[in-house]
């Protein structure tokens, strides 16, 4: 009786699941060719369109335009691992820019100077850089990680250093006005903060004990929640907030393998096919769900599952 009773609660929340994501799609990294490749998913019914196609290279970290008819990923196919950009269909591939630093987790929103793609770069030091979606007037932000413009386009959060750690931060879209928001420190990193749709609260993930969990904040600091409770040794990053504010998509793995590089260059050889899927959770908490059509054969990178705006 008891069994069956959690067996019918479980499918309900599948099928219910299921039910509202109808309608949306993904941005998804996956292995499902050999090689990890920039997807666009329907998490309903499982459909997949490759949306990159450059086989024997890596292509990660995809984002979508503001109107959706894009898409802006880093790949190391011409040797450097720099951003391009296509259309949504996978036509139209250019490359964006040209620097022997890897480039990573781009953003891209129309911003008070027009429309800016932010994102990491890995070189001497770990910058942030602001450029055109044309690839012109680059502009460094300075040290930090992970930088995302908010939805209204007048911020970016990104993860900063402090006291031996990283946290989270938020600047204006051109780099000034640094300020920290949460006032915990992780010696961990993978903080990855991440905006609501009306860019008013951020969701981020942070250590409690050995596992990374989700919280959100308001932007001023206040309001600080824990929204994941797997414990253990779980993992739940990076995340992304749905535009119609009633779901997060995060990634979920069951160690920080990246910590440790022997351990993390075995794991991304092997590519294992259930390491790293896509989870939803709602934003007050509850109906923490596996979305079993991205179960298996997602790359174990840190890329976002990408919620696509509606286009205009």
């Amino acid at each position: 009786m008891n069994l069956k009773l959690i067996f019918l609660t479980f499918g309900w929340v599948i099928a219910a699941t299921a039910a509202d994501l109808s309608g949306h799609k993904l941005l998804v990294t996956s292995v499902r060719t050999g090689d990890t490749e920039v997807f666009i998913a329907d998490p309903t019914t499982g459909d997949m369109f490759n949306v990159s196609r450059s086989p024997k290279s890596e292509d990660r970290y995809p984002c979508w335009s503001p109107d959706g008819k894009q898409i802006c990923f880093m790949s190391d196919r011409e040797g450097t691992t720099n951003l391009w950009v296509c259309n949504a269909d996978g036509s139209k591939v250019r490359r964006l820019n040209r620097t022997p630093d890897v480039c990573y987790m781009p953003s891209w929103q129309k911003t008070p100077r027009g429309e800016r793609i932010v994102f990491g770069q890995h070189g001497d030091k770990p910058g942030m850089t602001s450029i055109k979606p044309d690839g012109s007037d680059a502009q460094n932000l300075g040290e930090g990680h992970d930088p995302t413009l908010s939805p209204d386009g007048r911020l970016i959060t990104y993860t900063g250093h402090e006291s031996g750690g990283v946290t989270v931060f938020v600047m204006n879209h051109d780099g000034t006005n640094k300020r920290q928001v949460v006032k915990e420190i992780s010696k961990v990193g993978a903080t990855f903060p991440n905006w609501s749709p009306d860019s008013k609260q951020l969701v981020y993930s942070f250590p409690v004990g050995d596992a990374l969990e989700l919280f959100i904040i308001n932007l001023d600091g206040t309001g600080q929640r824990q929204l994941t409770t797997f414990g253990g040794t779980s993992v739940c990053t990076p995340s992304a907030w749905s535009l119609d504010g009633k779901w997060i998509s995060f990634r979920r793995t069951d160690e920080r393998y990246w910590s440790n590089t022997e351990r993390m260059l075995k794991i991304y050889s092997e590519k294992p096919a259930d390491k790293r899927p896509v989870w939803v959770i709602r934003p007050d908490g509850t109906e923490a769900t596996l979305v079993e059509s991205l179960r298996f054969q997602m790359a174990i990178d840190g890329s976002r599952a990408s919620w696509k705006p509606a286009s205009r």
